[in-house]
């Protein structure tokens, strides 16, 4: 071991660094001192051990009162700076200074090189900058060297027209003077009668009014500004001067062109500067309309997607303006020709709706213009504008849509240009790298073009240099840290001149982008310049050094007054100024000592911070400032008001349209500040409207509208503070569902992010950068960071962190001493991706542990020892190599002295300890940096021994069938030998009071805490004898059994009736059967059976029946055949009836479901495997007696046991036996309101853990409702996720109260899949339930149709019309002519006989065309009548009747009819006609 004191010594009358490092080290207190030639000696110690530096002095930073004192650099060096720097104070001797100022080394031994230099690097670290406050009287009686206050722009460029002017300008005192380089070389200015400098100023004026050529002038200018202590330069401006070229003369022929083709007319501008602003216009000056079909690229060309008709009709002529000399160039115009089918312009095409096929334009698919092919790269540098473009062609003309792999657009700085041609992002950063992505698409098809972006960097600041002012002695630095991409390199100069050819100063060093200063001086004044740079550009920043002596000052004014809340936290400001830096002191009410510690705080700045305010705190502070050139002082009266707040605050409410909302707001507050009470809707101020009205202590809302839902904030000010009470209104109203642009691609787990870079490399810190892969058509929602480490568990990935799915880029929290390596992983909706490959290493730097390890505990695991155990800490909370514990332990209530031991594992047994004795426990971590902060006492317990003695005096008392009292007397303490846990009882049933009925004697057990003497055991067997006996338990395990206690339950009521089954054999009768129940509990007296009707929602009148115990049979009687019957049955004894089981009769045949044929998927009743119940029991009996299958088979679902069997009304069915467990899903039909109901549902048992089951589906066309059974609390949340044949997935968050769900929305015949999961925890879930919602119509009453007695009466009816048909046929073939000579003599009576025999005569009839056949093969039409008469029968002109009246011999006709209608008989188409012809 080495032990290394440092010296600091100081004569009393001077400041450097041996005082202000007393002053750290003593705390602003006076240090302890030593004889030593009359001077102030301070030890600074430090211990080297085992390779690491402990240091031991008391200091933690600048002493209170030091105001402004802080170091100009950044809070973290790089690690690998600091070791520079390490590495040059190492190799720098250091000796006495001036004035016997130094540092002195004592060494009792020879510690390595660097541990010099880490004791400088501590004694360097206290000096500190001071800021010069901006009071102008200050500012101007100060020296201060030059410092640039405005400059021209980089590029600047001019207009020829007129004076060039190049700003420079600069403060200082005394006032600087200029000069200035141009190319590197001095500018004489003297020499060239058109250039001048303003006066007080640097700014050259270029006058042309007496001539010249401002071209001459052009180069790199830069202005250097001068007074005594330094120089200051500006940036390298680079002059030139604006040009606006002609445009070339060209002849262009007409463009000809095939109407429909894609097109583009080339501007190419003259290069002019800067670049001129393009646009087309005609050469009559008027404007080219543009739209997505035809528009300007980035470039300046024209762009046709398809070219039209209409684009003939004007030319196109390419206009550019420059902007400096205010000029439009204009190229020649071009000349459009289209070849077209349609020649003809009808401008009632331009809006059809098919204009392109109306035409006769051939449809194409898109294809990109520009950029061509299918991936492009870009590169866009930090801070710019990024410009994408996608132009493509097609007809239809094409859409453009905008996309990023592996995240969203930045929708704060992206927006769509020219018709969502273009994307442009601004202010461009790291995290806008990446693959981008344009969609052009029509009906015809789809393309997309890749763009990759690259962002690099000019050179950007992470710490510029800052002017540093000190006092004579003190120490600083000068930080210029810069980034870019690619990295930028770090140049100093001092006065213009690089640092390497300026004199050498001793006391300045040099470490990177760092300059240290030491024990500065007057002559240290100077002004020094960092240039850092890179290809993309460069950065200059000017930075004085200057030394000080100024005696205090006061800034602030005089006998302010504080006013600030009880109980708040709050600051006395103080300013002031001097150099050296005074030493700053706070007293209350001019007396007593320096206000600081408690609840006092005094910063740096001189602030003094009350972190409680109370009552007494109220009066005058007084502040004093003392350096060694004086002192000066100030005061501040403070006072104490009470605080503002809400006592009774709005709350949330739920009102429907319309209504009256009031949200009450009442204000307690100081009776000295004015209070305001303002309102703020969703965080905006509220306009209050007519419908509302404002008082004190409310807002009403009148006629509440969807307008007002949101969040409402009552606001309760005053001067001092203010207190928020913020409410959320609901208006009930539906909301519209968003819908998503890709919804309906495929979607996939994203692609694994790629191309790892670390960067910004920092002790704790690092920012990560990944490019995102492939979203595969679902957005990347959150990116997972993780690392592994190579000391401790190698191999091994640990999360680290979490970030959305919009960036690429973090930054990494790292803790001390880990060699880490990350990946990525990107999650979207459908899963995450696989992991990246790993990042290059990156090891942090040691440090002591922050923390000890946790879960510290101390049990025994025998009667003699106790086991010590904790977590152990991982690789990001070691902080440092050889992690290891240092464990601590000793008697609780002997006090004794702590023993402690180091352990590298995670556990340590101490030995030979009394039985059950309470120990105090430590357990800190430490590493080879050193130890962590002091642990906390936990107590632990030595190992505990069996208990020694039993319970004594046990009562019982039988509460009732089911349950006991118990009651016992207590064990004194020291028998338990450990921690009473509890007492307990062990009972077992030895018998039942029933004779012949087996009992399980299974031994059980109920504990009662240890503080209690009496319990209850429940849930006992009625009508048993059972056997009791009592222990105490510790932590060992039982003790002793108390003497055994027998008592017997008294009879209770039966369990369930088991097996109940309900059959229906057919539609007159119910068959009912049942066991026993397993437990009857005492003496059966009998059963009771509950049953009613129910025909949809109307029930029928209960009836009862009761059976003898003996009897597990009944036969019910339905009353009708359409109703089913709903049963409940239960057991009794002479306690009471028992449980009842309830089940319901089959539904009847013509209550199945109708589906279209072919079914597309059936209705399916689902069953878990290996489970049944009742209701299947039931239902499997039902389906064996009659099962009606339809023609069309029925879908079976594989995977379970239940068959569905739709019907199908129009085929008629069959009846057939089957023995598999088939459920006939129950329908209703109407006409109006087509809908079909059928039942799905998951039969299971309860579980004992949390699940859900039983799922219940009763779909509609258009609606399903859902039911379930869970064992979860009330109001817990349920989400129901539902997915249709199209794999579109929706979720509805219900309650566990509010079923059963609608479903709604649902398509007609559609196929759906069906889940319930709890909405806190998505792993517990129902099984997957399939439904289809039914067809379009259905039938809603039992068709009759299928009804059997209906069938057979239509058959016999059909029958009998068929036999009367036939008789009719029979006796119509019978007639013909009528025999007129057999009846001639017969007289006519009234009756004639004629009716008697049926004979008629058919002739007339036969002759008659039938009806429809009126047109003739010659096309003359026929008379719908016949145009017989009797005149045209006979000879002569009338016909010859006998006496009766009949017709005298055959029918003659006349020979002119004859000869008319001989071609026009009727006899082939009539069908008694036929009949004859057959005879």
């Amino acid at each position: 071991m080495v032990k290394i004191c440092l010296e600091c010594q100081s004569e009393p009358e001077e400041r450097g660094p041996g005082s202000a490092l007393r002053e750290l080290l003593t705390d602003g207190e006076t240090a302890s001192t030593d004889t030593c030639s009359g001077a102030r000696l301070t030890d600074f110690c430090a211990v080297w051990d085992a390779g690491v530096l402990l240091v031991s002095a008391a200091g933690k930073g600048a002493p209170s009162g030091v105001t402004g004192r802080r170091l100009n650099e950044s809070e973290t060096l790089n690690s690998v700076r600091e070791a520079q720097f390490q590495q040059l104070e190492a190799a720098r001797p250091r000796g006495p200074g001036r004035g016997a100022r130094g540092l002195v080394l004592r060494m009792a031994g020879q510690p390595p090189p660097w541990a010099y230099t880490a004791v400088l690097l501590c004694a360097l670290s206290l000096g500190g900058a001071i800021e010069i406050p901006m009071d102008p009287s200050i500012q101007n009686e100060l020296s201060q060297p030059p410092t640039i206050t405005k400059q021209s722009v980089k590029d600047h460029i001019v207009d020829p027209r007129d004076n060039i002017l190049i700003e420079c300008e600069a403060k200082g005192n005394p006032a600087p003077s200029f000069h200035w380089t141009r190319n590197s070389k001095f500018f004489n200015i003297a020499k060239d009668p058109r250039v001048s400098m303003r006066r007080r100023s640097g700014t050259l004026v270029i006058d042309f009014r007496s001539g010249g050529r401002p071209e001459e002038y052009e180069g790199e200018y830069q202005c250097f500004a001068r007074n005594k202590f330094g120089t200051a330069l500006s940036n390298r401006i680079r002059l030139q001067v604006s040009k606006s070229p002609l445009w070339p003369k060209e002849n262009l022929d007409p463009v000809v062109v095939q109407e429909g083709a894609p097109l583009t007319l080339q501007c190419n501008p003259p290069p002019g500067l800067p670049s001129p602003v393009i646009f087309w216009m005609s050469s009559s000056m008027e404007p080219i309309s543009q739209d997505k079909r035809v528009s300007q690229g980035h470039n300046g060309d024209l762009y046709f997607s398809n070219v039209m008709l209409q684009d003939m009709q004007t030319d196109y002529s390419c206009n550019a303006r420059f902007h400096f000399t205010h000029t439009i160039q204009q190229k020649n115009p071009f000349t459009l020709k289209v070849l077209t089918n349609h020649p003809y312009n009808d401008s009632s095409l331009r809006n059809h709706p098919d204009m392109y096929s109306a035409r006769g334009v051939a449809e194409r698919t898109p294809s990109f213009m520009y950029p061509q092919g299918t991936a492009s790269s870009q590169m866009v540098l930090r801070g710019m504008d990024l410009l994408l473009e996608c132009i493509a062609s097609g007809v239809p003309t094409p859409d453009i849509a905008w996309y990023k792999k592996g995240g969203d657009l930045p929708s704060d700085k992206a927006k769509f240009e020219n018709f969502n041609k273009a994307l442009r992002i601004t202010n461009v950063s790291e995290e806008d790298s990446g693959e981008y992505f344009c969609l052009a698409s029509n009906k015809m098809g789809s393309i997309r073009h890749t763009i990759s972006v690259r962002v690099k960097a000019a050179p950007y600041w992470l710490d510029e240099p800052k002017n540093l002012i000190l006092a004579p002695g003190e120490d600083g630095r000068l930080v210029c840290r810069a980034n870019g991409n690619p990295k930028p390199t770090v140049q100093w100069m001092v006065n213009g001149e690089p640092l390497q050819s300026a004199p050498p100063n001793p006391n300045r060093e040099v470490a990177g982008d760092t300059i240290i200063f030491r024990d500065t001086q007057i002559s240290s004044r100077a002004v020094y310049q960092c240039n850092t740079s890179n290809e993309h550009g460069y950065l200059l920043a000017n930075a004085f050094v200057s030394v000080l002596d100024v005696p205090p000052r006061m800034l602030s004014p005089r006998n302010q007054l504080i006013r600030v809340i009880l109980y708040n936290r709050t600051r006395l400001d103080c300013p002031f100024f001097g150099s050296p830096i005074p030493t700053l002191r706070w007293f209350k009410n001019g007396q007593g000592s320096n206000l600081d510690g408690g609840n006092y705080h005094v910063y740096e700045n001189g602030s003094l911070e009350i972190k409680m305010i109370r009552k007494e705190d109220q009066g005058i502070y007084t502040c004093v400032a003392t350096n060694i050139l004086g002192k000066a002082e100030n005061q501040v009266r403070l006072e104490v008001k009470d605080p503002t707040r809400i006592y009774r605050m709005p709350e949330d409410q739920i009102a429907k349209r319309g209504t009256t909302v009031q949200l009450e707001c009442r204000v307690k507050h100081d009776p000295s500040l004015k209070l305001t009470v303002s309102w703020l809707k969703d965080d905006e101020p509220l306009y209050i409207s007519n419908r509302m009205k404002k008082e004190e202590d409310s807002l009403t809302i009148f006629g509440v509208a969807e307008r007002d839902q949101g969040s409402y904030t009552c606001v309760a000010s005053t001067e001092l503070d203010q207190d928020l009470a913020k409410a959320y209104l609901t208006v009930l109203a539906d909301q519209a569902t968003p819908t998503n642009r890709l919804a309906a691609l495929p979607k996939g787990r994203p692609d694994r992010p790629r191309d790892l870079e670390l960067t910004d490399l920092a002790e704790r810190s690092v920012r990560l950068t990944w490019i995102p892969g492939d979203d595969n058509n679902s957005p990347i929602t959150d990116y997972v960071v993780q690392f592994e480490e190579d000391q401790f568990q190698p191999g091994v990935w640990h999360d680290h962190s979490k970030f959305p799915g919009s960036v690429n880029s973090a930054v990494l929290r790292l803790s001390p001493y880990v060699n880490y390596q990350f990946r990525v992983i990107a999650i979207n909706e459908v899963g995450s991706s696989h992991p990246s490959l790993p990042s290059e290493r990156y090891r942090t730097s040691g440090a002591p542990p922050e923390s000890n390890p946790s879960d510290v505990k101390g049990e025994g695991t025998r009667k003699n020892n106790m086991e010590i155990t904790w977590t152990p800490m991982n690789a990001t909370s070691a902080f440092g190599p050889n992690l290891r514990y240092i464990v601590k332990w000793r008697r609780r209530e002997t006090r004794e002295t702590w023993n402690n031991v180091t352990v590298w594992g995670s556990r340590y047994v101490v030995g030979q300890t009394p039985v059950y004795v309470p120990y105090e426990i430590r357990v800190q971590a430490e590493n080879d940096f050193g130890k962590g902060p002091e642990p906390d006492t936990i107590i632990g317990y030595s190992g505990e021994d069996y208990p020694r003695a039993a319970p004594t005096d046990v009562k019982i008392r039988v509460l009732n069938s089911t349950a006991i009292s118990l009651q016992w007397n207590r064990v004194y303490s020291d028998t338990v030998q450990g921690q009473l846990r509890e007492y307990r009882a062990y009972y077992w049933r030895e018998s039942s009071l029933l004779k012949n009925l087996w009992v399980s004697q299974k031994r059980q057990q109920a504990g009662f805490p240890g503080d209690r003497l009496r319990g209850v055991v429940s849930r006992l067997f009625p009508y048993s004898n059972y056997k009791l006996e009592m222990v105490v338990v510790n932590g060992r395990g039982d003790g002793p059994r108390s003497e055994t206690k027998e008592f017997t339950t008294p009879e209770g009521v039966p369990s369930a009736p088991r097996r109940f089954r309900v059959r229906q054999p057919n539609l007159e009768t119910i068959n009912l059967e049942w066991d026993h129940p397993e437990h009857p509990n005492g003496i059966l007296i009998g059963y009771t059976l509950k049953y009613v009707a129910f025909n949809g929602t109307k029930v029928g009148k209960q009836i009862v029946e009761n059976f003898s115990p003996n009897q597990t049979k009944f036969m019910v009687q339905r009353a009708d055949p359409v109703s089913r019957y709903r049963f409940s049955l239960s057991a009794r004894t002479q306690v009471g009836s028992g449980e009842a089981v309830t089940e319901e009769s089959p539904a009847p045949p013509n209550e199945a479901t109708p589906t279209a044929a072919p079914p597309t998927s059936p209705p399916t009743t689902v069953g878990a495997p290996g489970t049944a119940s009742s209701t299947d029991a039931t239902a499997a009996a039902a389906a064996t007696e009659a099962t009606t299958v339809p023609t069309v088979p029925p879908t079976t679902t594989a995977t379970t046991e239940a068959t569905t069997v739709p019907t199908v009304p129009p085929v008629a069915p069959t009846t057939t036996a089957t023995t598999e467990a088939t459920a006939s899903t129950a329908t209703t039909t109407t006409t109006e309101s087509p809908a079909t109901t059928s039942r799905t549902e998951i039969q299971e048992s309860a579980p004992d853990e949390q699940s859900i089951w039983n799922v219940t589906v009763l779909p509609n066309s258009k609606w399903a409702n859902i039911s379930w059974k869970h064992n979860f609390g009330p109001g817990t949340d349920f989400v129901v996720e539902y997915t249709d044949s199209n794999h579109t997935k929706k979720t509805v968050p219900v309650k566990a109260q509010a079923q059963p769900v609608q479903l709604t929305d649902l398509y007609p015949g559609m196929t759906y899949t069906l889940r319930v999961y709890s909405r806190d925890n998505e792993a517990i879930s129902s099984a997957a339930v399939t439904f289809m919602t039914s067809a379009a119509y259905t039938n809603n009453q039992a068709d009759i149709a299928t009804q059997g007695w209906f069938i057979g009466l239509m058959c016999a009816i059909a029958l009998l019309v068929l036999i009367l048909l036939i008789v009719c046929f029979i006796k119509r073939s019978r007639g013909g002519k009528y025999p007129v000579r057999e009846k001639k003599d017969v007289p006519l009576g009234p009756e004639d006989p004629k009716e008697e025999d049926g004979s008629f005569d058919y002739s007339d009839e036969d002759n008659k065309p039938l009806q429809g056949s009126q047109t003739s093969l010659d096309g003359t039409i026929k008379q719908q009548e016949s145009d017989d008469s009797l005149v045209d029968y006979g000879e002569g002109g009338e016909g010859q009747f006998n006496e009766d009246g009949s017709f005298i011999g055959q029918y003659t006709v006349k020979k002119d009819k004859e000869e008319t209608e001989g071609n026009e008989s009727s006899e082939a188409t009539s069908p008694v006609n036929a009949i004859y012809s057959l005879a």
